[in-house]
């Protein structure tokens, strides 16, 4: 039987926008019984994101992509199945934050990108930072001083597929 605190039907008019926060699955929740479909949007995201930088730092953040997809078949994958865990619960808070205003997440998380962005960021800077692969942690190194801006450019992506698994 399913826990009723965590119910996903639609709230009703006699609900407050706390009773509705606190009866929602939170993104964790949500993605750990969709993983594999959340694996691939996320994969998906990142290709779209790299694909769609031009200039001189888009030419450097494609280059340290290859190097990065290089380290191994399905590294990128591996990486994003790793960090999708610690990335859902970085957003659960603004994901609540969101519903405790009565907002739809999506539109949320494109109002609020650079606190979606040091959300993620600081997921990927404790990894980064515990990084075996010495070309990894290279890479990561040197495209993160522009992390935040393409992160911040990636958040309407992600917000769409947020939106998707908390419809």
């Amino acid at each position: 039987m399913q826990d009723p605190s965590k119910t996903t039907c639609p709230p009703n008019a006699r609900t407050t926008r706390h009773e509705r926060a606190s009866t929602m699955p939170s993104l964790s929740e949500v993605l750990t019984t969709r993983k594999p479909e959340a694996i691939n949007d996320c994969v998906q995201i990142i290709d779209a994101e790299v694909e769609s930088k031009s200039g001189i730092s888009g030419f450097a953040i494609k280059a340290g992509y290859a190097v990065v997809k290089g380290v191994r078949p399905g590294f990128i994958r591996q990486a994003v199945t790793d960090l999708l865990p610690d990335f859902a619960q970085a957003l659960d808070p603004i994901c609540l934050e969101a519903s405790t205003l009565g907002r739809p997440v999506a539109d949320y998380m494109k109002d609020n990108p650079g606190k979606v962005a040091d959300a993620l960021l600081a997921i990927t800077d404790a990894k980064a930072q515990r990084a075996k692969m010495a070309a990894v942690k290279a890479t990561y190194e040197k495209l993160r001083g522009s992390a935040k801006k393409n992160v911040e450019a990636a958040v309407p992506r992600l917000a769409k597929m947020v939106e998707k698994f908390t419809a």
